[in-house]
């Protein structure tokens, strides 16, 4: 198993080849799974939402109807173009062709208050999980939150989704970012981070569900 940043040839290639290679579309798990993030959104309205990793725009289109606006990302030209179809009509959200962390819009992430990371971190090498962590951070507001998604199960990825997410969150810990709620499924984990001063940090574990 490389532990190198898969390419962004290797999604096109999948996209091309099927329109929904994970199923977004008719998945049973899938859909359970969407309707477990966007009960971990925050209780607050959320102005602006970035999405890293959206393909073909199913939790796009979920997104949308709890935030006044989206700005979401993929690396797949293929996956956006039916992204932008699922989503047409909709003037608040916007997508942009981005491999990441290398393309991490930084302008256009700028000022968010929510980012939602589903299922893209264990393609990454552990230091572009890290470069990553650092991008997301400096594009929120302080009253924001990260939402991180990973599938637990076996992967011939980079790293697990386990190993994908212990690294993302200590990353974003070193920088004032702390979980403050953990899901865990039978084959898949959320957590959800905010941002705490130096002065509150250590005063609380974040909720944990099941």
């Amino acid at each position: 198993m490389s532990k190198e940043t898969w390419k962004p040839d290797v999604f096109e290639t999948l996209f091309q080849k099927s329109h929904d290679p994970w199923d977004f579309e008719n998945s049973l798990y899938e859909q359970k799974k969407l309707a477990r993030i966007l009960e971990c959104l925050p209780a607050c309205p959320v102005s602006f939402a970035l999405e890293l990793g959206c393909a073909i725009g199913v939790s796009t289109l979920a997104l949308a109807q709890y935030c006044k606006r989206v700005v979401s990302v993929d690396a797949s030209e293929t996956a956006l173009h039916t992204a932008r179809k699922r989503c047409e009509g909709l003037g608040h959200v916007t997508f942009i062709k981005a491999f990441l962390p290398e393309d991490y819009p930084v302008l256009a992430a700028s000022g968010c208050d929510l980012v939602l990371i589903s299922e893209i971190l264990y393609f990454l090498s552990a230091s572009d999980i890290q470069r990553l962590a650092v991008r997301v951070t400096q594009s929120l507001t302080e009253a924001g939150c990260i939402l991180i998604v990973n599938w637990t199960g076996p992967t011939d990825t980079p790293c697990t989704g386990d190993e994908a997410s212990e690294c993302f969150i200590q990353a974003c810990r070193d920088l004032q970012w702390e979980p403050d709620l953990s899901v865990r499924e039978s084959s898949y984990r959320i957590d959800r981070l905010s941002y705490v001063p130096n002065s509150q940090e250590g005063e609380s574990e974040p909720d944990a569900e099941s």
